[in-house]
């Protein structure tokens, strides 16, 4: 694992002076004005490329993802406010979503088209389902019929009740061969539960796009596991793409303090979560309680740990010519971080990374591309945005 890491210390010391300015600015500013005002242009310079980021729609409420309609349209999920439709910065509530429990972390959360849906016209969602006592994260599939969900079918929940507010990961992502991947934290309450091989809290889930399980799942048949586990022993997963041209499984996951990791995700690979952890004890800074090693012979080590902590949220993997200095990077959002992290991968090696938009939008939860080209980004605040990062001059 690369890290990269400045060596002399006096550039260590000028860059943190300049990086408590660049903040302590950063901060007057956003005194005045909520980030970004509506339809205004940033102008974005990075390494390789010239950019600017352009607010889409404001007035959301802690949006959790975005998909794109063949039509333009975006759909964009709210936590508290469930499903709504984006058309020319305005916005519109899907109504008949099911029912879902929004505290903490929880309420309605991803929200991914299926590969066929100028054909089927499916829409899979993400969601905490339950009440005050406990809540497990559910996947279900329905059909917009102008401002409405119809057709709904539960497809999938966790198979473990857990009190409700913390690490329901809950992305999902389609193979190229119709099947799918959903993210689940260890729920935050016992995590340790991520090494319960029957327990689906802190594992990827592999489903068909009915919600049946692939008989090629690689535990199937094995009455020692949950038959829908693709890899276990994960933290709470919140960025999660695949790599067109390599076809690589990448993941973006929450440590503790620190411990943010790059994750290759492959099948039934057991990840260490919180056997073996770099992150450390949020009250001590001590090895977290439950962490037997940082390493372990039979489990996988992350890529890439992300330092300072990121907390990570979002991840895309650049194609086309709009961007081509970032051809196949992939753009890690962060939550604390305040930031996007460009990331050059060579041989399951990070080699390079550029900080994006630092403190520019506040806590960026999804990051997408879309159909255009264009990256787009949605912040997590009681009063956020829908932005798109497009070509500069």
């Amino acid at each position: 694992m690369r890290r990269l890491i400045a060596k002399t210390p006096g550039l260590l010391v000028w860059g943190a002076l300049l990086l408590t300015g660049a903040v302590l600015l950063a901060g007057v500013l956003l005194l005045g004005m909520s980030y970004l005002n509506a339809g205004s242009v940033h102008e974005v310079r990075t390494e390789y490329e010239r950019a600017r980021l352009v607010e889409v729609a404001g007035g959301l409420e802690h949006p959790w993802a975005i998909a794109f309609l063949p039509d333009g349209r975006k759909l964009v999920t709210e936590r508290s406010r469930g499903l709504a439709v984006i058309d020319n910065g305005n916005r519109t509530r899907v109504r008949g979503v099911p029912p879902f429990h929004a505290t903490g972390q929880g309420g309605m959360l991803d929200v991914v088209l299926h590969p066929d849906y100028a054909e089927n016209g499916w829409i899979y969602l993400t969601y905490s389902k339950g009440d005050s006592a406990a809540t497990v994260p559910a996947l279900v599939r329905g059909r917009l019929d102008g401002n409405r969900l119809v057709d709904v079918e539960e497809l999938f929940e966790s198979n473990t009740p857990t009190g409700p507010g913390r690490h329901y990961g809950s992305r999902v992502l389609f193979l190229d061969d119709g099947t799918l991947l959903m993210t689940i934290g260890d729920r935050g309450a016992e995590p340790k539960r991520a090494q319960d091989r029957l327990d689906h809290s802190g594992t990827v889930v592999r489903l068909n796009d009915d919600g049946s399980v692939p008989e090629d799942n690689p535990f199937v048949g094995n009455d020692d596991y949950a038959p829908e586990i693709y890899s276990y022993g994960h933290r709470n997963i919140q960025g999660i793409v695949r790599h067109p041209e390599t076809g690589q499984i990448w993941a973006t996951e929450h440590g503790p303090r620190g411990g943010d990791e790059l994750n290759l995700v492959l099948p039934g690979r057991n990840y260490g979560w919180p056997v073996a952890t770099l992150g450390r004890d949020y009250r001590t800074e001590e090895p977290f309680p439950d962490a037997e090693t940082r390493h372990h012979a039979d489990m996988e080590d992350p890529v890439f740990e992300f330092l300072p902590t990121l907390a990570p949220s979002g991840l895309a993997v650049v194609t086309g010519d709009r961007f081509p200095a970032w051809e196949g990077n992939l753009l890690a959002g962060g939550l604390r971080a305040e930031r996007i992290l460009r990331l050059v991968i060579e041989d399951r090696t990070v080699v390079h990374a550029e900080e994006l938009l630092h403190g520019t939008i506040g806590r960026i939860r999804d990051v997408r591309q879309g159909p255009d080209g264009a990256i787009y980004i949605l912040n997590d605040h009681q009063d956020a945005a829908l932005y798109r990062l497009e070509p500069g001059d």
